[in-house]
């Protein structure tokens, strides 16, 4: 149990650094390319924010796996593997819309124990710990009580192949038409978060990765909500599509996205 407080503070310690330097690179870009098509940006942002959250794991843990949206893979010695993605929400980044994050979920033997999402623009840090709840710069934070979509505020996003095999249109037609309001903001982890704190009662989205969804995924579950695949299927972050709600609504979507 020390050792995972332990690696709760470093993970907190990188994100906040990390989201500083992002933060104020913004409107500052030097540098964009493309990964795997035109809408799938990486910065010089995105690398050296990255770097300054593996270089502060590895000064501490030189042992521990890393799994990072840029660097890829990373093997280590032990049981521990950090999930990273050092900056969610690259093109409203690279636009200067103040909507994205850094992300840091810890997993150890396949089951993630910690997760860290640092809004640098809102200076807002969500924290998670397995079994002990879910918080917001320090408070502990639950799911809303809206029991039906048409009452609801649902969230979700659209893979960059969405022209092809991750094409979420008619889903977000259907949702448009059955819930209060949806919104599209560009953050997987921030989406999950905002379901933690109740300011979305639902989210979805196809075509993610590990590094979107391992911090964001524990913070909705630990505050009370229910996580799953889209099918409501048991949900892993190595699946690539999910669904997360406050509960109440969960049948209730997954009948509506099926």
């Amino acid at each position: 149990m020390e050792q995972v407080r332990e690696i709760k503070q470093v993970a907190e310690n990188a994100a906040r650094e990390a989201g500083a330097y992002v933060a104020e690179h913004l409107n500052k870009l030097k540098d964009i390319s493309y990964k795997g098509g035109i809408n799938n940006l990486v910065t010089d942002v995105d690398l050296a924010s990255e770097k300054i959250i593996k270089d502060m794991i590895k000064s501490r843990f030189p042992s521990h796996s890393i799994l990072a949206e840029e660097g890829g893979e990373e093997p280590g010695g032990g049981s521990y593997k950090w999930i990273i993605d050092p900056l969610d929400g690259t093109t409203n980044f690279a636009h200067g819309f103040p909507v994205f994050c850094v992300s840091i979920g810890v997993m150890l033997d396949n089951e993630v124990i910690t997760g860290i999402v640092y809004d640098p623009t809102r200076q807002e840090l969500f924290s998670a710990e397995k079994g002990k709840g879910a918080f917001l710069n320090g408070e502990r934070i639950s799911v809303s009580g809206r029991r039906l979509v048409e009452r609801s505020l649902i969230s979700t996003g659209f893979a960059y192949d969405v022209e092809e095999k991750f094409d979420n249109l008619k889903s977000f037609q259907t949702m448009l038409k059955s819930a209060q309001a949806v919104r599209r903001a560009g953050s997987a982890a921030i989406d999950l978060c905002y379901v933690a704190c109740g300011r979305f009662d639902g989210f979805w989205e196809l075509g993610l990765n590990p590094w979107d969804t391992a911090a964001g995924q524990l913070m909705a579950a630990e505050s009370g909500g229910r996580v799953s695949t889209i099918s409501g299927q048991a949900y892993d972050i190595f699946k690539k599509d999910i669904l997360a709600t406050n509960g109440y609504i969960h049948s209730e979507m997954i009948s509506l996205l099926s």
